[in-house]
């Protein structure tokens, strides 16, 4: 996997936004607002950090030399991944989709129950108007 391949990938999935909230040498993916990848430009070696599910980041980091505690990050949520061909494109791929349907299933919980509390506002409008 190279930056390219990674942007790629990440910009394929639904909802994401591309940003440089850190300045330019640090791009940031999103989906619902919400931080999903990070994955600096300027360091030496090609790295990205991904959201985990607690119990498995420590796993990963248990199994594989490549992954990380999350470098500037919640290190009990966040791992870094060093991209230096110890593991599979295929592997990295898992890991981003584990980071992305992490937030993004906790960013379409938080939309829900704004829609369903703007419904019952309403509702309560509507009946008062009544």
């Amino acid at each position: 996997m190279n930056i390219e391949i990674l942007r790629d990938y990440c910009l394929s999935k639904p909802n994401v936004e591309e940003s440089f909230p850190f300045g330019p040498d640090v791009m940031v993916f999103k989906v619902g607002g919400k931080i999903f990848l990070l994955c600096s430009l300027d360091s030496e070696d090609f790295s990205f950090n991904v959201k985990c599910d607690p119990e498995l980041a420590i796993e990963l980091r248990e199994r594989y030399d490549s992954v990380q505690p999350g470098y500037h990050m919640n290190k009990k949520h966040w791992n870094t991944i060093v991209v230096d061909g110890s593991v599979s494109t295929k592997q990295l791929k898992e890991w981003i989709d584990h980071s992305y349907e992490i937030v993004n299933k906790t960013t379409a919980k938080k939309r829900s129950t704004t829609v369903k509390k703007a419904a019952s506002k309403k509702n309560k409008s509507d009946r008062k108007k009544k």
